[in-house]
């Protein structure tokens, strides 16, 4: 996969700009505050729909105007893809693919994956468990794009569900028959939803140990699935149940909360409840590891995602590294840089090139940027 081209209007600080791309390996430089995260954030929002920063569309829309759009042209199993996204809010919207409508985000997404890395990304383990639930379910539709749409199902019914606790303003009392056909609509995605996390955590574990103790000198990293319909679930071993046995537990723990619910107005029960754990030999990391251990868990995580990918859709995402290389010690910049391979399209943004061996700077495309002028 290769991103040969990418044009934006009215994005974030850019008013009109086009970049071509013909290198693997390419590197923005420039000093803080110039946009170079805004470059990788338009490449990051054709493959998610999701910005890196901003909790709403509007935000990336350029102060005192309407709209903004990104296009690119991208490279993937030898065939050439047009990929442009227009955003005019409140308006939905508009996605096409080599000029064609796609109304669902699935068929749009599924033509580019990336694996983005960040100094926000520390957040998987200091962050709150919304951190690390939305870094799985992007990490998934980057394999596979239609869990964004089951995902997207799931919220409409909270959603729904979550009105209608309000309107009973906690009677428990009240006639709840409505509520069962939400709860039961929510147990059967909710519990496809679940398996599909537990499923996708366990092959990344097996990759991201292998990282892991590579960097690490022979630490082992695991992970659980702390879920709050059927407990906490190792990722080390596969899943020995399937959805069935999931959904039967979503059912009891629904009714168990039903009253709970209801006096709260809101649902307890659910994917949307979940969190991931790390450890490192059995110690939980959030509360016991170093910086340099926590910077080597996220690093070994992304790694292995864009491993996964490859295996997964037979072609490797396009990586983007946010000014992370400042936040990594010689050794991790050294394992990052080695580990990514010449095959793998990666977008870097850094100050200055100091950073980067001299044998790494040989056949990189350089773009710095200066007063909102790239050249």
């Amino acid at each position: 996969m290769f991103i040969k081209n990418l044009a934006l209007k009215n994005f974030r600080n850019y008013s009109d700009i086009e970049l071509n791309f013909n290198s693997n390996k390419i590197l923005i430089i420039g000093k803080n505050a110039q946009g170079k995260t805004n470059l990788l954030e338009a490449i990051y929002y054709l493959s998610t729909l999701d910005s890196l920063r901003a909790k709403t569309d509007n935000e990336l829309v350029k102060w005192n105007t309407d709209f903004c759009s990104i296009k690119a042209s991208i490279k993937k199993f030898d065939v050439d893809i047009d990929l442009e996204i227009y955003i005019n809010p409140p308006n939905r919207k508009k996605l096409k693919v080599n000029g064609l409508n796609k109304n669902k985000s699935s068929d749009f997404i599924s033509n580019i994956s990336t694996v983005c890395f960040t100094v926000n990304d520390m957040l998987l383990l200091r962050g709150a468990p919304d951190d690390r639930r939305k870094w799985l379910d992007i990490a998934i539709s980057q394999i596979f794009p239609a869990y964004i749409e089951r995902l997207n199902k799931y919220n409409k019914i909270r959603t729904q569900k979550n009105n209608f606790l309000k309107n009973l303003k906690g009677n428990i009392n009240a006639e709840t028959s409505l509520l069962d056909i939400w709860n039961e609509q929510l147990a059967i995605t909710g519990s496809n939803i679940i398996f599909i996390r537990l499923n996708f955590l366990h092959e990344l574990q097996k990759i991201a140990a292998i990282k892991h103790k590579q960097i690490s000198n022979n630490e082992n990293l695991s992970l659980f699935y702390n879920s709050s319909v059927i407990g906490d679930i190792s990722a080390c071993e596969k899943f020995a149940y399937g959805s069935e046995f999931i959904l039967e537990n979503f059912r009891n723990k629904l009714n168990e909360k039903k009253a709970e619910e209801i006096i709260r107005a809101q649902s307890v029960i659910g994917p949307h409840r979940d969190d991931v754990t790390y450890f490192i030999n059995n110690t939980e990391a959030k509360k016991f590891a170093s910086q340099g251990q926590q910077r080597t868990i996220v690093l070994s995580l992304k790694l292995a995602e864009l491993e996964l990918i490859k295996e997964k859709i037979n072609t490797n995402a396009i990586l983007l590294l946010d000014d992370v290389l400042a936040e990594l010690d010689d050794l991790r910049q050294n394992f990052l840089l080695d580990a990514i391979g010449n095959e793998t399209q990666t977008i870097i943004t850094s100050v200055d090139t100091l950073h980067f061996k001299e044998e790494y700077l040989k056949n990189v495309q350089i773009f710095e940027i200066k007063d909102n002028n790239i050249k």
